[in-house]
């Protein structure tokens, strides 16, 4: 049986041989590996393709490996595991402290802002959008907190559809 995955590895030395070097233990055996170092995100984050052949027990092993060692798995066999969404903030964004705005976002587990942008208007209000990157399946969970963040800054809240 194959397996292929898509999984997202900070791009610093070693990173990629303590993904793979678990694989051949776990009873599975690595096919391809796609390497894209050219995509970085804003993290300094990297997405790794990689196609495993094995036993179906064996390639769960993986994943729970993975798992355990905090690897985020994009995409299983197509399946989008991550999902990107938008938001945008308007009214005193600036001074009830974005940055607080981005670390209450980015403490929600398996939620992480990756990108800001902010407008500033002649008068003192300003609006900014946030996208995440979110476990697939937590958009409801992610913009609920996120209204909670705005409601206690006062800050309108515009969600994408």
């Amino acid at each position: 049986m194959r397996m292929n995955l898509v999984l997202e590895l900070l791009d610093i030395p070693g990173q990629l041989v303590s993904v793979l070097e678990p694989i051949g233990g776990l009873g599975a055996n690595l096919v391809t590996v796609i390497h894209q170092r050219d995509l970085k995100n804003e993290k300094g984050m990297i997405p790794v393709q990689i196609t495993l052949e094995g036993e179906q027990e064996n390639l769960n092993l993986v994943i729970e490996k993975l798992n355990e060692m905090g690897i985020t798995i994009l995409e299983l066999d197509g399946v989008v595991r991550k999902e990107r969404l938008s938001t945008i903030l308007i009214g005193h964004v600036i001074d009830t402290d974005i940055k607080d705005t981005m670390d209450k976002i980015n403490e929600l587990k398996g939620v992480s802002v990756v990108d800001l942008e902010v407008k500033l208007a002649e008068e003192l209000e300003s609006s900014a959008m946030i996208v995440v990157e979110a476990d697939f399946g937590k958009k409801s969970f992610v913009f609920d907190k996120i209204q909670e963040i705005a409601n206690k800054k006062d800050l309108l809240v515009v969600n994408e559809v």
